[in-house]
């Protein structure tokens, strides 16, 4: 699997655990500026391991099923 897929999984996955909230909502709640954050959802963006893990410890959910190496 390359970045691209993980990125685009990353995507995804981010949009499901979100659920009805929005980018900034969540940008505060994990300090990750909503620029980058939008970058992420948007796939322009890859994503720092420090924000990975925020993202991963926010939803408790493990690093390899938000970026799609295991199935939730």
């Amino acid at each position: 699997m390359n970045n691209n897929k993980y990125l685009k999984c990353l995507s995804d996955n981010l949009k499901d655990l979100m659920g009805e909230m929005s980018v900034s909502d969540l940008s505060e709640k994990v300090n990750i500026p909503q620029p980058t954050l939008s970058r992420y959802i948007l796939c322009k963006r890859q994503i720092s391991l420090d924000n990975l893990i925020k993202l991963a410890d926010y939803f408790n959910i493990d690093i390899d099923v938000l970026i799609g190496r295991r199935e939730f």
